[in-house]
């Protein structure tokens, strides 16, 4: 089953598969070389002992089974949704023969499309889950960890699982549905190791150091393109939690005037501050249906 044991590892499409995992020990050891407060603050923290850590390795153990058995079967195909969508096309434009593109362009073109799209439609389901209030009952889960570290992406609700699963179908339903109307049988991805060659880029430029203590910054020209791992790590706080809404991308927040950029901090901290703290995966799980939970 794809979800479950060594899988994550092996499957480019995971935040920990292997070649992400060793890119992000080596940045993080490369940092942690030359800033010597951030080497100790690391260290004062236990950060992979700590109850937090140890709350999200159960976690993930527990919605990886939940996500095979109950939320696969439910989730939309993006085939569903790119046929449905050529369809509509040809029913309310009409057929048109493919346009004269080349193919290696229209690959590239197709790539980044489904690259941009779906960090487009990540961010505001992201920022949805923060400013609806019901949503942030369940997203509230992912934002409760003290520390961070990469299984901490995978903190995540079932139904956000849900929800995000959705986005995807019908981002990348869409594209190839309005791509195979166009150019047909050209389309077609870059991939390396059978990621998007975009998605493999950012995985392995330190996506997984999003979630950890290592406050890695692009700078600020780039901050305002590119969300660096300090800019996410940011948005965990209680203060800044309405920022830096972004999966790959800054430059919906720059547009949409919710980017935070800010010199490095040597201490961070993480959570929901005052609120009461999950005690149990169980509780996790069931606390955002409870009445009151938001």
């Amino acid at each position: 089953m794809e979800y479950f044991g060594l899988d994550y590892l092996a499957s480019s499409h995971q935040r920990v598969f292997w070649l992400y995992i060793v890119s992000a020990l080596a940045l993080a050891s490369l940092f942690l070389i030359f800033a010597p407060k951030t080497r100790e603050e690391y260290k004062k923290r236990k950060i992979w002992s700590h109850t937090s850590a140890l709350m999200d390795y159960k976690y993930f153990v527990v919605v990886a089974f939940i996500k095979v058995v109950f939320i696969l079967p439910l989730i939309l195909s993006s085939k569903d949704v790119a046929l449905y969508v050529t369809l509509f096309m040809q029913d309310h434009i009409g057929f048109v023969a493919p346009l004269s593109l080349s193919k290696e362009k229209v690959v590239i073109l197709y790539t980044l499309s489904l690259f941009v799209v779906g960090d487009f439609t990540r961010y505001w389901l992201h920022r949805a889950m923060h400013s609806v209030p019901l949503l942030w009952r369940f997203h509230k889960v992912h934002h409760s960890a003290e520390v961070l570290n990469p299984l901490t992406f995978y903190r995540v609700h079932p139904v956000e699982n849900v929800l995000f699963g959705l986005r995807y179908a019908l981002s990348v339903g869409f594209v190839t549905g309005v791509f195979l109307y166009y150019f047909g049988a050209k389309i077609g991805v870059i991939q390396i190791v059978g990621a998007n060659l975009f998605v493999f880029i950012f995985g392995i430029l330190g996506a997984n150091l999003r979630h950890s203590h290592i406050p890695l910054r692009y700078g600020d020209v780039l901050e305002k393109i590119f969300i660096s791992p300090y800019q996410h790590q940011l948005h965990h706080t209680k203060e800044l939690s309405t920022k830096n809404f972004g999966g790959a991308l800054a430059l919906w927040d720059w547009l949409f005037e919710t980017l935070h950029i800010e010199k490095t901090r040597t201490h961070l901290e993480y959570g929901l501050a005052q609120e009461r703290v999950y005690k149990s995966v169980l509780e996790m799980l069931y606390r955002p249906f409870c009445k009151g939970a938001s």
